[in-house]
């Protein structure tokens, strides 16, 4: 085994920066659907559970959108292009499930 196929192993499994600005969109994305799962789950706090789905969501669809339009290479070439588009459907979920939430608490379903 020589030395330099050694590095190139070493290269494919590195963190670099689109993996980990595409790994941390795709956590905001997550936080926010588990968030808004509960907002909508659990009526009481449901405003403030609500807000935050809404804020992680859109964190994770503008640090995807980031990742996505700076990525060199396409998809599978480990710069982060695959993790930014599934960190944008993650954030857009998270979105869609806060503002369910948002309107359910201020139609009077999420007073407690």
């Amino acid at each position: 085994m020589s030395v330099q196929y050694v590095f190139a192993l070493i290269d494919a499994y590195a963190m670099g920066a689109g993996r980990l600005g595409s790994s941390v969109a795709g956590l905001a994305g997550l936080t926010g659907i588990v968030i808004g799962g509960l907002a909508l789950a659990r009526p009481a706090g449901g405003r403030n559970r609500a807000a935050v789905a809404l804020a992680a969501g859109s964190a994770g669809i503008v640090l995807g959108g980031l990742v996505a339009v700076t990525s060199d290479g396409g998809v599978g070439t480990g710069n982060g292009l695959g993790g930014a588009y599934v960190a944008v459907a993650l954030g857009l979920i998270a979105m869609l499930l806060g503002g369910l939430a948002l309107a359910r608490a201020r139609r009077g379903g999420g007073l407690a």
